[in-house]
C-alpha cells in the first residue's frame, strides 16, 4: 500500500511538473512569435454583445502575447462609454440607449485592469453627455479620461500602437 501511495504521489508531481514545463514552453513560444506589442483597442459602439466580445479579443490577446509583452489600452468615445455606464445612471442619462456596467462586464474589466490594461475615456463625451465620473462610470479616474477619444487613438497610433476595432 505504502509503494502505491508513493508511485501516485510521484506520478502526481511529475504531471504537476510536466504541465508547468508545457506552460513555461507555450509562454516561451509565444514570446518569440509575437515579441513586445503595443496596441490600441478602440470602441466607440454600445452593443452590449459587441462590448462583450470585444473584452473577450482583449482577453485572448493578452493570453496569445502574455500580459508581460503587452501594452494595451482600450479608448472609449460616444456609445463607447455604454461599457463603463452604471445601470443605475441610464435612466438619467438619455442619450445612452445601454449602460453595459453589469456584474459580468465589470468583473471581467476588473480582471483585464489587473493584467495591466488601460481603459482611457474621452472626455468631450463625459462633458457632451454630462457623465459623472464617479457616479455614472464604473472604475473611471479623472487620470483615466483623455481630452478626446479619436484624437487619442491617432495620438497613439503616431507612437506605434497597433489599431484594434473589434
Amino acid at each position: 500500500m505504502k509503494i502505491l501511495k508513493k508511485q501516485y504521489r510521484t506520478n502526481l508531481l511529475t504531471a504537476f511538473l510536466l504541465g508547468i514545463s508545457l506552460i513555461m514552453v507555450s509562454n516561451a513560444h509565444a514570446s518569440e512569435r509575437y515579441g513586445k506589442q503595443k496596441v490600441v483597442y478602440h470602441i466607440n459602439y454600445d452593443n452590449p454583445k459587441k462590448q462583450a466580445g470585444a473584452l473577450r479579443n482583449i482577453q485572448n490577446h493578452i493570453n496569445a502575447v502574455g500580459a508581460e509583452n503587452l501594452d494595451l489600452k482600450v479608448v472609449l468615445h460616444g456609445n463607447g462609454l455604454a461599457l463603463l455606464l452604471e445601470p443605475d445612471s441610464l435612466e438619467k442619462l438619455k442619450k445612452f440607449k445601454h449602460a453595459n456596467a453589469t456584474e459580468t462586464m465589470t468583473a471581467r474589466i476588473d480582471n483585464l485592469k489587473s493584467q495591466g490594461i488601460d481603459f482611457n475615456v474621452c472626455a468631450n463625451t463625459v462633458r457632451g453627455r454630462k457623465v459623472n465620473l464617479e457616479s455614472d462610470l464604473y472604475n473611471v479616474d479623472k487620470s483615466d479620461v483623455v481630452p478626446s477619444g479619436v484624437a487619442e487613438v491617432a495620438r497613439l497610433q503616431a507612437m506605434g500602437y497597433s489599431y484594434v476595432k473589434p
